[in-house]
């Protein structure tokens, strides 16, 4: 009784532990956090799920958050630009041109783009093909079972501010009122030692007469 209470329960820890992995295998497009008006490169990281091969990738850009304009060249593959009316960039379809991506391989899209100012999250919209036809959306909302990836995008650091290299504020000059606060200070100093020395002054004449 116990063996085959040990037997199931292993059973159900192996399937879980699939599910999770097969569950954690999305499309993701990284860095995960970016800075208003930053440029940065993003990274498609793409996992195959099947046994059939992945062969096109499409990706589009949601473009009140971000403007893509570059692609980094990678061997096996070839892109194509899709743009609107205005000539702006609004996705890109990365194609084998060999084999693709096999069951147990996975794939970097590099491209380079400037978030918008006023972003608060970029929204990646993903469409993975296989070789047998399958297309899978990576478009659903975060927890579903095929979400689409996401960026949040920090606020820009105030004027005369400084960021490390996570968009983090480090530093940042005075506001104004600091700084008036501060001169008022320093007058105030000056005018005292400037009286204390007339006050010495006169002292030291009266002594003398």
């Amino acid at each position: 009784m116990f063996k085959k209470f040990m037997l199931t329960a292993s059973s159900m820890m192996i399937a879980s532990l699939l599910l999770v992995g097969i569950a954690s295998a999305h499309v993701t497009v990284y860095p995960k956090e970016a800075t208003q008006g930053s440029y940065e490169v993003f990274t498609v990281r793409v996992p195959s799920e099947k046994d059939s091969a992945t062969t096109k990738v499409e990706v589009k850009f949601p473009l009140d958050s971000v403007a893509v304009s570059r692609f980094e060249p990678k061997a096996g593959w070839k892109y194509d630009i899709a743009k609107d009316a205005a000539g702006k960039i609004t996705g890109v379809t990365w194609t084998a041109t060999g084999d693709g991506l096999g069951a147990t391989e996975f794939g970097d899209f590099s491209m380079q783009g400037k978030v918008a100012d006023t972003a608060t999250q970029i929204v990646w919209k993903a469409y993975q093909t296989y070789k047998d036809g399958t297309v899978v959306e990576w478009v659903g909302a975060n927890g579903s079972d095929k979400p689409a990836s996401v960026t949040t995008v920090k606020a820009k650091a105030a004027a005369g501010a400084t960021t490390d290299s996570h968009g983090n504020v480090t530093a940042g000059t005075a506001s104004a009122g600091e700084s008036s606060e501060s001169n008022t200070s320093l007058y105030l100093s000056i005018t005292a030692v400037v009286l204390g020395a007339l006050a010495l002054i006169v002292s030291l004449v009266r002594k003398r007469k």
